[in-house]
């Protein structure tokens, strides 16, 4: 029997050893020791793993969260389908909050047993089985009747049946892969290919060969030839999700498939065409991007003739409580227990939530309620409990500093002004230092310092981290 594959990512080579050993009988183990070399072995691998099991506080910050909130987005991106689960001795509840908004699916404190832990895998793995193929066709997959969702289904039915190449723009956990899906079904050639192509999830010395296929020999490796996913698609649709994460050199080569439908084989001289359709996802501004030289204008021009844009769940209003319903009575029908209800203070709690994570967010709180209340009336404490009220979004338009400060003040429990601006004086220098490899000269430039403000800087985070450990060991 085939195992599952389970990727865990820890820095003490102590754990990831008793981890191997303790769950090697259920689960095909692969390790990492930090966000990088997790990254890498995703792209390695010739299929995502179903599951992750991480810890947050990671190499170059081991005391810190950041990193882990860093992996738990990068290997969405690299496997939108992954199931995580945090494995953490900074259990601070409102880590786990935030790492459940990120996606997670579930938050365990160490010290834990092995059999707790592999109870939380099998019961991920459970979620991941029950959710494929869950979509509900009368309504394209899509749940929603809010006007900026309807716009959308009717968006999806008028250009489903065009041959053009389409752009879907969303949030991470908005459901951008959904969309693509809907086009598809309701393509004129629906029983035409569908191939799915996450740009993000392979490396990028492998992309090329991936996408246009490769001759016998054209590297290391390539015993026989191979076709590419241009070639897999046929006369159907190539789903490019991540599409902003390209390689500027290869987003010359799909211009150019783009234009007039031809290609090379990697290794090979002969000229090929591709009838399939391009239909495109990010969660990248690409403006942005052009503008910044990471993505080439005319390939945007290219892809750009239709748009989806799929919106927030923020900016859905009522359809929270259509999705609640929705996936409540899912998952009460998986695991086949009574659905649980809210009151009215734990509705208005809902209904008042920005969900940051979309409704990926959504649906991982209404497992975990399933699963902790079923058949019971749920109150506000229990739903704000799941909820990740520390980590806030901005009600308002950029710069509306005024707005964003009233809603941080309103939000938060127990806040305090010294620990926020320190928090976010870290992310920046933690930011640049990551773009500048390291560079302390050139962190400075990029963060208007100079040198020697910037050390100070950084001695005083190391003194505030230092004073806030001694208040919790007294």
């Amino acid at each position: 029997m085939h195992l599952p594959a389970l990727l865990i990512v820890d820095d003490d080579p102590l754990i990831r050893d008793s981890l191997r050993l303790a769950l090697a009988d259920s689960f095909e183990i692969f390790l990492a020791e930090n966000r990088s070399q997790a990254i890498k072995q995703l792209r390695d691998m010739t299929a995502p793993p179903q599951l992750a099991l991480i810890d947050l506080g990671l190499p170059p910050t081991p005391h810190r969260p950041e990193e882990g909130f860093r992996l738990i987005a990068a290997l969405l991106t690299h496997a939108p389908n992954i199931k995580i689960v945090v494995l953490s001795g900074q259990d601070q509840e409102t880590h786990a909050r935030h790492a459940r908004t990120l996606g997670a699916v579930d938050f365990i404190a160490k010290p834990c047993t092995p059999a707790n832990i592999k109870t939380q895998l099998n019961n991920a793995l459970f979620i991941q089985s029950s959710e494929a193929g869950a979509a509900d066709e009368n309504m394209l997959g899509i749940v929603g009747q809010s006007p900026p969702m309807q716009a959308m289904r009717s968006q999806i039915l008028l250009y489903a049946t065009t041959p053009y190449p389409v752009l879907i723009e969303g949030e991470s956990g908005s459901g951008k892969e959904l969309v693509a899906a809907a086009l598809q079904r309701q393509n004129q050639n629906s029983r035409a290919p569908f191939i799915v192509f996450n740009c993000a999830a392979i490396s990028p010395q492998l992309l090329e060969a991936a996408l246009f296929g490769h001759a016998k020999g054209a590297f290391t490796g390539a015993n026989q030839a191979q076709n590419g996913f241009f070639e897999d698609a046929g006369d159907g649709i190539l789903f490019l999700d991540e599409i902003g994460e390209l390689p500027l050199e290869l987003q010359a080569k799909l211009l150019r498939v783009l234009e007039n439908g031809e290609f090379q084989r990697v290794g090979e001289t002969t000229t090929r065409k591709s009838h399939a359709r391009i239909i495109a996802a990010t969660n990248r501004d690409l403006r942005l991007a052009v503008r910044d030289g990471q993505f080439r204008l005319d390939l945007y021009h290219r892809l750009n003739v239709f748009t989806i844009h799929v919106p927030p769940l923020r900016e859905l209003g009522a359809d929270k409580l259509l999705l609640l319903n929705h996936f409540r009575d899912f998952y009460a029908a998986q695991i086949k227990r009574p659905k649980f209800e809210l009151d009215a203070s734990a509705l208005k709690a809902w209904e008042s939530y920005p969900f940051p994570g979309n409704t990926r967010e959504l649906r991982n709180i209404i497992i975990r309620l399933s699963t902790k209340y079923p058949g019971l009336i749920v109150n506000a404490s229990q739903v704000e409990a799941e909820l990740d009220l520390s980590h806030p979004t901005a009600p308002a338009v950029p710069g509306d500093g005024l707005a964003y400060a009233r809603h941080v003040l309103q939000q938060a429990q127990g806040f305090n002004l010294d620990d926020m601006l320190m928090q976010r004086t870290s992310h920046f220098i933690d930011a640049a230092m990551e773009l500048s490899n390291s560079n302390i000269s050139e962190a400075a430039k990029l963060l208007g310092l100079n040198r020697t403000t910037l050390y100070s800087r950084m001695e005083a985070l190391q003194r505030h981290k230092l004073n806030k450990a001694n208040e919790g060991i007294h």
